[in-house]
């Protein structure tokens, strides 16, 4: 019993630890280790939980830490406060070291690649560890959960974690109280402002790509379909992300053109956006003579190239996309003078391009 009571007692200080910045000397087997002791109380819930003795010796003994935790010049350590905590001691820690920055890169993975092991690895838990977890951010940690990951070259990693940042601003966007004023848009521009941008796009992009109202099942592809109603939360990123420009040019400009063009292919209104975004660029090119090639008349202009592989990625993508960006394509070159040789029209030059090219 005494040996059950110190382990306790040593978890509180590790669960006081992770918030702080000592969790920057950590390497992965710390990690490993304090998983393994989270589980373990986990455990003892489970098993003592009708143990009126143990639970009642558990209880003083947290009941007393609190008690000291709340003495003048001492911080609380919220979370592990009475018997129930025990059993999820495995979530409260998994979440505070999301939530600290300080942690290295080498044991942040690690702990990502026990929360998101990717399809076909078991779980013995009757519910897993990364499910728990998006129920307790939920109620608080939005912005933490969407922070800045490296993933390196796991894209099986990289897909459960955007999916679960995705489906988790999908539900905070639900919980904004709509009676407030440009509640969900200055929820969505606060976070803007204070995450990593071109991950924020990132997400923001499979968030529309994931079906409305219920999650992706484990495995599936992101692919195109045909256009589809978006849901609430879904709804509220499109009217966002139209009404700011900036924003907008920066989520057709910065994120990768297959996810662009997936994202284009299920909302209608947002591949309206990006096509005039695209003409606009086009317009800012420049046939170079020497060259043989269009260019742009400032650095940063896009290129020919980047042109070319965006409307290519659209072409190649099933009706109605492909005609609508056709279509648009035709319309500018009769525009600009309905040219049937290159090197007068950019347009002109597409179309030929991708004719052959398609």
């Amino acid at each position: 019993m005494e040996s059950l009571l110190q382990h306790l007692e040593r978890f509180s200080e590790l669960l006081a630890v992770s918030r702080t910045t000592h969790v920057s000397t950590w390497d992965p087997a710390t990690v490993r280790r304090a998983l393994q002791w989270a589980r373990y109380l986990r455990h003892v819930h489970s098993r003592f939980g009708r143990h009126v003795r143990i639970r009642t010796a558990l209880e003083r003994r947290l009941q007393k830490r609190g008690r000291q935790d709340g003495a003048p010049g001492s911080a609380p350590v919220p979370g592990l406060t009475n018997f129930q905590a025990l059993g999820r001691c495995d979530r409260l820690l998994s979440l505070r070291l999301l939530e600290n920055r300080a942690l290295g890169d080498a044991a942040y993975h690690y702990l990502l690649q026990q929360l998101f092991p990717g399809p076909g690895v078991p779980d013995a838990d009757e519910e897993t560890l990364q499910g728990s977890l998006v129920r307790l951010a939920r109620r608080g940690s939005a912005v933490h959960m969407l922070r800045f990951i490296g993933y390196g070259e796991n894209s099986v990693l990289e897909d459960a974690v955007l999916k679960t940042q995705a489906e988790l601003l999908l539900e905070r966007l639900r919980e904004v109280p709509k009676a407030e004023a440009e509640g969900p848009s200055r929820f969505l521009s606060t976070l803007w402002d204070r995450l990593p941008q071109n991950n924020f796009l990132k997400v923001i992009a499979v968030a529309l790509l994931l079906p409305p109202s219920s999650p992706r099942p484990q495995g599936e592809e992101l692919e195109l379909g045909t256009p589809k109603t978006p849901g609430e939360g879904g709804q509220e990123l499109i009217r966002w992300l139209l009404a700011k420009s900036d924003v907008m040019a920066a989520f057709c400009h910065n994120l990768p053109v297959g996810l662009l063009t997936s994202v284009a292919g299920r909302h209608p209104e947002l591949s309206r956006a990006y096509l005039g975004l695209l003409t606009d660029w086009g317009r800012h090119l420049r046939y170079d003579l020497e060259k043989g090639t269009w260019v742009g008349a400032e650095s940063q202009h896009v290129s020919w190239e980047e042109l070319y592989g965006r409307f290519q990625s659209l072409c190649q993508a099933p009706p109605p996309l492909k005609d609508e960006v056709l279509t648009a394509l035709e319309s500018c070159k009769a525009q600009d003078g309905d040219f049937q040789v290159p090197g007068l029209s950019i347009w002109t030059d597409l179309l030929l391009a991708l004719g052959s090219g398609s």
